[in-house]
């Protein structure tokens, strides 16, 4: 599983952190809708300075939140372009979205989607394999600011993808004015079967552009390539590397952020198999350790992976900062089945200033369980789990698909009720003291 999670309450001794089990304090919040009627919205970003919030919604449209409402008229529809989902369960569609550092002058926007397979003669991948992952380039229209130019379409990448999960592709601007690009694995499970590196994993093989954070330079250009390779990429002139690497060894990072407040450090919500999730702030040329590790450092074997062998190679892996329980098999104290990424909170309520919302899809596919978490960076660099109370609202939460932030810091939950990227029923909600 590997989608994108809220609760009304979790027990703060159950919470489970990198060093402390502790118990910790307990977090209180509301949530406020500013947005209803979507289908299964994935991200919402905002340009400084712009008041509108552009949304995206799974099946392939971008729709504009602003004073409130959303337009009736998409601001961008590429339904067609993307490859035709399941009802009921789909990772595929319209997954990423990021406005260009310098939005407000020249327009131009980046989108990330499943598209139809451009297998590129390769009959395996004819044969085999699900899709292709798309980033391309827009530009706003000229007539009409809350339009996109849909024949302005630039491609800038293009990933074949052996399955039809463990897509990644998140996008977004660096504080380098980079642009960064998340990849799963490439799906199935185990990081195992049909287009991946039986033998070391897709996520430790940096030849293998899956399990990848990858960085490249959309205004320039690169021996032809349709984008540029940043120079200082840490295995630029590596003969056995590719030199959009920025990172390596995430399984399926959902949903990732950068830090406002400063930092060049990416943060990363990771699904994990079957025993933990995990969250991981990410650097240049760091190894995240999957499939040698699950989670936080647990030795990891793709032939019995719910049974982590006591010792293994962890040399040059970067730890994980937070790790609890998935329910699939650890359900004691489990808090989800797929970890959702989120944002350190930089808006006006102090109290919150610096700590990280997160969250994760739910506790099962069978009814909706979302959960909500909040964690805390110590003096120590430790990181802790806070506990969260909604209240006010009863019951239990909804899916949670994904994180937003706009320009004021204030940070976003985006929610569904239903499994798969159908109907117009989900709600958008800002998370308030």
């Amino acid at each position: 599983m590997s989608t994108p999670r809220l609760c009304a309450a979790l027990a703060a001794s159950a919470l489970m952190t990198i060093a402390s089990a502790s118990a910790v304090a307990q977090t209180q919040v509301k949530l406020e809708k500013v947005a209803s009627g979507i289908n299964t919205p994935l991200a919402m970003v905002q340009a400084p300075g712009d008041p509108r919030m552009f949304i995206i919604e799974q099946n392939g449209r971008i729709k504009i939140l602003e004073g409130g409402q959303v337009k009736a008229t998409p601001f961008l529809d590429i339904r067609s372009k993307i490859r035709p989902l399941n009802h009921d369960f789909d990772e595929r569609g319209l997954l990423g979205i990021a406005l260009h550092p310098k939005f407000k002058d020249n327009g131009k926007f980046y989108v990330a989607y499943s598209a139809h397979l451009d297998y590129q003669d390769k009959l395996d991948q004819l044969l085999w394999y699900s899709h292709s992952n798309v980033v391309e380039e827009y530009t706003v229209s000229a007539k009409d600011k809350n339009l996109a130019d849909p024949s302005s379409a630039r491609r800038i990448m293009s990933h074949s993808w052996p399955q039809f999960n463990h897509n990644g592709h998140w996008i977004g601007f660096g504080p380098d004015g980079k642009l960064y690009i998340s990849t799963g694995d490439g799906g199935y499970a185990n990081d195992w079967g049909i287009g991946h590196n039986v033998t070391i994993g897709n996520g430790q093989d940096l030849t293998s552009n899956h399990g990848k954070i990858l960085r490249v330079d959309v205004d320039t250009r690169t021996d032809g390539k349709p984008y540029g390779i940043p120079p200082d990429n840490p295995f630029v002139g590596r003969r056995d590397a590719m030199p959009e690497i920025w990172a390596y060894g995430v399984r399926n990072p959902w949903r990732c952020s950068f830090d406002m407040g400063g930092g060049p450090e990416l943060y990363c919500g990771d699904v994990q198999q079957n025993s933990y999730e995990a969250v991981k702030v990410i650097g240049k040329g760091q190894n995240m350790g999957w499939r040698r590790v699950e989670g936080n450092m647990r030795c990891f074997d793709y032939t019995k992976p719910d049974d982590h062998p006591a010792n293994c190679d962890k040399t040059g892996i970067t730890p994980a900062i937070i790790e609890y329980n998935n329910c699939t098999a650890k359900p004691n104290g489990c808090k989800g089945i797929s970890v959702t990424g989120g944002y350190v909170y930089r808006g006006a309520n102090a109290p919150w200033k610096g700590k990280y919302f997160f969250g994760d899809w739910s506790k099962g596919f069978a009814e909706m369980d979302g959960q909500l978490i909040v964690a805390t960076k110590g003096a120590d660099g430790k990181w802790t789990m806070d506990a969260v109370q909604v209240t006010n609202m009863q019951g239990k939460l909804p899916y949670v698909l994904a994180f937003a932030q706009d320009s004021a810091g204030e940070v976003y939950v985006l929610t569904s009720v239903t499994t798969g990227p159908n109907g117009s029923l989900d709600v958008i909600y800002k998370i308030v003291p």
